[in-house]
């Protein structure tokens, strides 16, 4: 168990890759499910990239609380706890991407879906 989950200031890859301290806090049964986050833009489906779930997720560049218990582990995968309600983040997400022109003009459309549970 870790008395400080991150300290370091580095973000999401301190906690996905340890942080300056050698700290691994999080573990495969941190979160209780992992979501598939898909972006779709003018009827093009594609994971979505691993950096803009990061930006996303982190309170710094969003200034939401609500998605603290969100840990993005790859291109199109996040880890969530329960407390997140994958319908809003998807629609909250799918506007924060729209405003910052991560469509090139035209709206983006979030779509997640729950994986198999890991262990």
């Amino acid at each position: 168990m870790c008395d400080t989950v991150n300290n370091s200031g580095a973000g999401h890859d301190a906690i996905r890759q340890g942080n300056r301290f050698g700290l691994r806090c999080y573990t495969a049964a941190m979160y209780a499910r992992r979501l598939r986050v898909e972006i779709v833009v003018n009827g093009e489906r594609k994971a979505c990239p691993l950096e803009w779930l990061d930006a996303f997720c982190m309170r710094n560049f969003t200034g939401s609380a609500e998605f603290d218990d969100t840990l993005p582990i790859a291109e199109g995968q996040i880890e969530a706890s329960l407390r997140v309600d994958p319908s809003h983040f998807a629609r909250a997400f799918g506007e924060w991407l729209t405003k910052r022109g991560k469509g090139n003009g035209q709206p983006v459309t979030v779509e997640i879906q729950a994986e198999p549970s890991h262990s």
